[in-house]
């Protein structure tokens, strides 16, 4: 059976669902997925803003050069990492949200090479680090199956709008926290997918860059999302992230 995650539904989450499918609107209208080299600009400060959350140290120039298959000089595991993303973003158009092998191919793919067992539930304790402090303690890791499995049914099955119940999947994700390494990343994947199985334009707007930039507010929304219980401060940062997105240019 799913698990409904708790996720009170606040003015703010209504008014910024709003103000999103209205800047969706406009940004359809000008189609600005149709322009392949935004598209590619979009995609490496996706992986670099993602990359950069974890603590790599590739600049977007960097990135761009192991995009186009050329040598780089920079730390042996940064450069895996995003080889690892780049793989990974190729490939997430083609996944359920729901399906748990996706999942599990998806973690295998970020992280190749840099954990003994990727693909795999972590099989011991894990803590969430933000900001170089302990944000959250992970269930005991004979949960994590059970609470994934529930996890991805109720993602399948709910009728919640899809930028709320994106946003929900990637705290809960996170609060799970199921995997060794690379909780953070996958959850931003996931994220972009859920939206992106919604509206194909959210496979080109680099959400990712946006929470780099405001990484401590990320952290902290986690942190006092989980101390309250439920996922709408998490919801409303996210959301409030997405909206600046949208609105940001693309150029």
């Amino acid at each position: 059976m799913s698990h409904e995650p708790p996720y009170p539904i606040t003015p703010r989450i209504l008014g910024l669902v709003e103000e999103i499918g209205e800047a969706i609107g406009r940004a359809e209208l000008e189609a600005l997925w149709q322009d392949l080299q935004l598209r590619r600009r979009n995609r490496i400060r996706t992986l670099h803003g993602s990359l950069a959350i974890e603590g790599n140290a590739l600049s977007e120039e960097q990135i761009t050069t192991i995009l186009d298959g050329k040598p780089v000089v920079g730390p042996l595991r940064d450069i895996q990492e995003a080889r690892n993303a780049i793989k990974a973003y190729d490939e997430f158009e083609r996944w359920d949200p729901g399906d748990e092998s996706h999942l599990l191919r998806a973690h295998e793919l970020l992280m190749t090479a840099l954990l003994d067992e990727p693909g795999r539930y972590r099989g011991g304790q894990v803590a969430v680090i933000g900001g170089g402090e302990v944000q959250h303690v992970g269930p005991p890791a004979a949960r994590v199956s059970q609470l994934m499995k529930g996890l991805l049914l109720w993602v399948a099955a709910t009728d919640t709008h899809p930028l709320v119940a994106s946003s929900v999947f990637h705290y809960e994700f996170e609060f799970i926290h199921p995997f060794e390494d690379g909780n953070g990343r996958l959850g931003r994947l996931w994220q972009t997918l859920i939206l992106t199985r919604w509206n194909p334009l959210f496979a080109h707007i680099p959400v990712e860059s946006l929470v780099h930039a405001r990484q401590s507010e990320y952290y902290r929304a986690i942190r006092e999302s989980t101390e309250e219980g439920a996922s709408s401060k998490f919801i409303e940062f996210m959301l409030e992230v997405i909206s600046a997105a949208l609105a940001t240019p693309q150029a």
